[in-house]
This record gives C-alpha cells, sequence and structure tokens, in this order.
C-alpha cells in the first residue's frame, strides 16, 4: 500500500503532488466506500491543512495541485475558472488517430457542486487539443481484428467539464485504453493481459500556474512516469512504430 506520495514542487503557499491512479483526491459520495484519499495522505505529510483547488479522476494518474491556506486557494481556483492554467496529459487511445487536432464538443452536467449524480444536466462548451505523438500496430489479434492499432497522444483541455478527456476521445472514436465507462472492454483486457495489470491510460503530466504570491509563471512536470515507460518498452518490443 502506498504510503507517501511524490512532491514535485512545495513552498509556503503550495504544494504539487503526483496522484497514482486507482486513489481519489478526497473521499467523495460517488465512491463512499473507499476510505483513503489524496488529501487526507499529504495533509499528514507535509502536516498541514491543504485545499485541492482542482481535481483528477480516481481512475487517472498525475499532478495535482493544492494551496495551503485558503487565500491562494481562492487565487488559484480563479486561475482554473479562467482558463488561464495550462495543463498537458498523456494518453494511450485505441486506433491510430489521423492527426493533430482541437475537440469542441459541448458536454452536459454528470454531476452537481456537491458530487452528487445528475440526470438532464446543462451542455456546457467544451475543448480540448489533441497532438499526435505515435502510432503503434500490434500484430496480435485484438477483438475481430487481426492486428491492435494504437495511438499515444498528447491532451490539453481548455475547459474542465466532468471527465472532459475521457469523454471527448470517445466522441472522436479513440477512447482511452482501460477506460471502464467509455472505453471498449475487448482492448482493456488486451492491454491488462499483454502488460500484467489494469489502469486507464491517462496521465496529467504537467501544468502550468501563475504563483498567487510572486506573479511569476510556475511550470511543473512529473517527467518519465513508471507505468507508460513500461508500457512503451512492451510496445517497442511488440509492435511497430508507425510514426505520427
Amino acid at each position: 500500500m502506498l504510503s507517501e506520495l511524490v512532491i514535485h514542487y512545495q513552498d509556503d503557499a503550495m504544494v504539487v503532488a503526483e496522484k497514482p491512479s486507482g486513489l481519489l483526491v478526497h473521499r467523495s459520495s460517488i465512491d463512499a466506500r473507499e476510505r483513503r484519499a489524496m488529501v487526507q495522505m499529504l495533509r499528514d505529510q507535509v502536516g498541514s491543512h491543504v485545499h485541492p483547488v482542482h481535481r483528477l479522476d480516481k481512475a487517472t494518474s498525475g499532478l495535482v495541485l493544492f494551496a495551503l491556506d485558503a487565500s491562494v486557494a481562492r487565487d488559484l481556483s480563479e486561475q482554473f475558472a479562467l482558463g488561464t492554467v495550462d495543463k498537458v496529459y498523456r494518453a494511450i487511445v485505441r486506433g491510430h488517430v489521423a492527426a493533430d487536432c482541437v475537440v469542441n464538443h459541448a458536454l452536459r452536467d454528470e454531476v452537481d457542486h456537491r458530487g452528487q449524480r445528475i440526470k438532464g444536466g446543462v451542455a456546457r462548451e467544451a475543448e480540448t487539443h489533441l497532438e499526435v505523438l505515435s502510432h503503434w500496430t500490434v500484430p496480435l489479434p485484438v477483438d475481430r481484428y487481426p492486428e491492435g492499432r494504437y495511438s499515444i497522444v498528447r491532451l490539453s483541455p481548455r475547459t474542465g467539464r466532468f471527465r472532459q478527456l475521457r469523454r471527448h476521445m470517445k466522441h472522436i472514436s479513440h477512447p482511452i485504453i482501460g477506460d471502464v465507462r467509455y472505453g471498449k472492454g475487448t482492448h482493456n483486457r488486451f492491454f491488462a493481459e499483454q502488460l500484467g495489470f489494469n489502469r486507464l491510460w491517462l496521465h496529467a503530466q504537467a501544468l502550468e500556474v501563475r504563483h498567487p504570491n510572486t506573479g511569476q509563471l510556475l511550470r511543473v512536470d512529473t517527467g518519465e512516469v513508471t507505468d507508460f515507460e513500461r508500457c512503451l518498452d512492451w510496445l517497442a518490443s511488440h509492435a511497430k512504430n508507425s510514426g505520427k
């Protein structure tokens, strides 16, 4: 069991820590049975109350920004609300994505401000920038096809809708591998069987904010990610890299 979180940046105003896949940022009624959460772990680790200013899905790994007091939390939350925070994710998706693109597709609210699930929510503007990093072809049968085709992409959300990246990738018919809700089980199981473990292949790799105290831009990057490097090693030894 994970005992400590990896901290990538810390000062007297805020902390940027890395969330592993499978850990909640904070306790939620959506997953009421889960007792462990990142907020409590980080609070104990740094010895101070922490305020999460944004969220990641439980299944998503990567950087989460926490304020160490309420005034800093308000400043950082406003930056997220205004869309001035630069966020970069890496993902492995089904199929060969044809080209870099911008996904503009409104998404209906699926939860309210308390995290409660709702039906018939309001459709809100949502925008995601996608950059294709590489294409891979696995010469093994997957589903009804003689080979599996996958892409590694960089995703930059310009809005912050609930499960935006996962829903946008489903919308363009390139769901993220390991996505139980929006993906396809055949491909999810294929990756889990080949790698020996299961996860959502979506990682919040970098973020850039304006520091509330200094006014300077601060960029934090996780660098290489063990799970992704392991997957890339497997692809390199079993698949053909067909560029982009």
